[in-house]
């Protein structure tokens, strides 16, 4: 029988193997990363973050951003993006698990292959904490973009900083052609509050997250668009 969608759900993840295979081996077929080369294209990304979402990552050395257009309505993505859980089928949750603090997404503990246990009295496995700084449900009264976002500060472990997920309707001005556009955001100081510098680890580093955020959010696409075609032919 034909599938009445020819869109499909992307594969979901089942070991530590296909984690890497999906997340860090494949490429998306479309660039996510949004480049600020040089202080100017940093500043006025920066700029638009604090005007969207109140926060500034000026003091942040790491600022990585990417972007995808999504074919659905910005309210049906938000909705996927609330179902963030440990067993979210756009996430690497073999290698990076996601425990929900009683089951809200509020606040979230992320522990390296899901072990979380103590050694000599310390959690060797816990790589960070996402404390909620914002959940915005609903677009702000003066928002014209219908803008819904989850907002976090990174604690406790390695990325001391701000996660976000942020979804918004395209804007035509800026030639964006699909129904919604998604973006993930990550700035944080690597090495704490120190100003150490570790180039060659910085380039890994990111290298790896770009990579892995990269397929994240073009998996969220995936994902929305066969949900949302799905559901319209019916």
């Amino acid at each position: 029988m034909k599938n009445r969608t020819e869109k499909a759900a992307p594969r979901r993840s089942t070991n530590i193997l296909t984690d890497i295979k999906y997340y860090l081996l494949c490429k998306p077929p479309v660039k996510t990363l949004v480049e600020h080369n040089g202080a100017g294209t940093r500043t006025e990304l920066g700029k638009s973050i604090l005007q969207r979402t109140g926060v500034d990552v000026e003091n942040y050395k790491m600022l990585n951003v990417h972007r995808v257009g999504i074919e659905t309505p910005a309210s049906y993505v938000f909705d996927e993006l609330m179902r963030w859980s440990g067993e979210s089928i756009c996430w690497p949750n073999r290698i990076a698990k996601v425990q929900l603090q009683d089951e809200s997404l509020e606040n979230i503990k992320i522990y390296l292959f899901g072990i979380n246990k103590r050694l000599f009295g310390l959690s060797l496995f816990h790589l960070f904490d996402l404390s909620s700084i914002r959940i915005q449900r609903v677009p702000a009264p003066s928002d014209h973009d219908n803008a819904r976002y989850l907002l976090y500060e990174c604690k406790g472990g390695y990325p001391i900083g701000v996660f976000s997920m942020y979804v918004r309707s395209s804007i035509p001005e800026r030639d964006e052609k699909e129904m919604s556009q998604l973006f993930m955001m990550v700035s944080f100081n690597f090495y704490g509050r120190s100003n150490m510098r570790f180039n060659f680890i910085n380039r890994i580093w990111e290298g790896i997250h770009n990579r892995v955020t990269s397929n994240i959010v073009y998996r969220i696409k995936e994902l929305c668009e066969w949900k949302f075609e799905s559901f319209t032919n019916e």
